[in-house]
């Protein structure tokens, strides 16, 4: 299988339930936190932890290239203030162990909000130093920053403070992008059409650097385009339609990244499933 598609699924239970929740679907990857994303800490990862995840991989004919882990919705390494910013470091670094324990290879960031305190390049500089900070202390896992709808203070929104983020990251082996199609389209990116994606992806490639592509989140919107506001749809349901996704499926180049719907709907998702690996059979 050359596509990685299913959505980010419930650890309830413990980490080692979500492979088999992925494959129930008829995933061919999947999306998780390994703790809840709501706190801050959490207990330790046992012995057993590790050893029944990785079963449940085997099991399941799942590898970590097919799964794209997501760090906690607290974090928030763009924060002004010092204490605050430590907290986030400490948090994120533990997550990051978390990942090294159970053999998971990327952790998904949203990069932060500089609430209205710095300027953006400024607060993308915080990130990147942070993700230095905490990569120094951690190995084999790489940091994958998300993309934003832009609203509020939130940084991530143009392609250009990704780059920045990117840039001031030491470890270029280590650090990668994930797109997020309903954020991209809020953020005022056209992707309604195969020709507003082929432009938005070529913005992507000359500003980023597709190589850092490391991943993507599948949603359609419920907003408008360059709403700046994050509202997830089913896919096919909303402003975008099917037509992205059915170009990002026979575009090779996303072929063997963790594709991961992030859609309202739970029960929908089998069936975006099976449409998106159909798209992708007619490649």
């Amino acid at each position: 299988m050359n596509h990685f598609v299913g959505p980010h699924v419930s650890i309830g239970g413990g980490v080692s339930q979500a492979a088999a929740r992925a494959a129930a679907m008829g995933a061919t990857g999947f999306g998780m936190f390994t703790k809840n994303q709501l706190q801050w800490h959490a207990p330790s990862l046992t012995l057993a932890d590790h050893t029944q995840f990785a079963a449940s991989l085997q099991a399941q004919h799942f590898t970590a290239a097919q799964i794209l882990t997501h760090a906690g919705y607290l974090i928030n390494l763009a924060n002004p203030d010092q204490a605050a910013a430590a907290k986030a470091l400490d948090s994120f670094i533990g997550e990051l162990q978390r990942c090294e324990q159970l053999g998971l290879t990327m952790l998904n960031l949203h990069p932060g909000s500089h609430l209205r305190k710095l300027e953006p390049l400024a607060a993308c500089a915080r990130v990147a130093d942070a993700i230095n900070q905490a990569l120094r202390q951690t190995s084999g896992v790489t940091v994958v920053i998300e993309n934003t709808a832009g609203q509020g203070a939130c940084l991530g929104a143009t392609f250009e403070e990704l780059a920045a983020i990117v840039a001031g990251v030491e470890d270029q082996q280590r650090v990668g992008i994930c797109l997020d199609t309903a954020h991209t389209f809020a953020a005022g990116f056209d992707l309604r059409t195969h020709e507003g994606c082929r432009r938005t992806m070529d913005d992507f490639e000359r500003l980023v650097g597709f190589r850092y592509l490391r991943g993507m989140h599948l949603n359609d919107s419920k907003t408008g385009l360059n709403s700046h506001v994050d509202r997830h749809e089913s896919l096919g349901q909303g402003a975008l339609g099917w037509a992205p996704f059915e170009w990002l499926m026979t575009d090779p180049r996303f072929a063997r990244l963790p594709l991961v719907i992030e859609t309202p709907d739970e029960e929908r998702w089998p069936a975006e499933i099976r449409q998106l690996l159909a798209f992708a059979g007619k490649a």
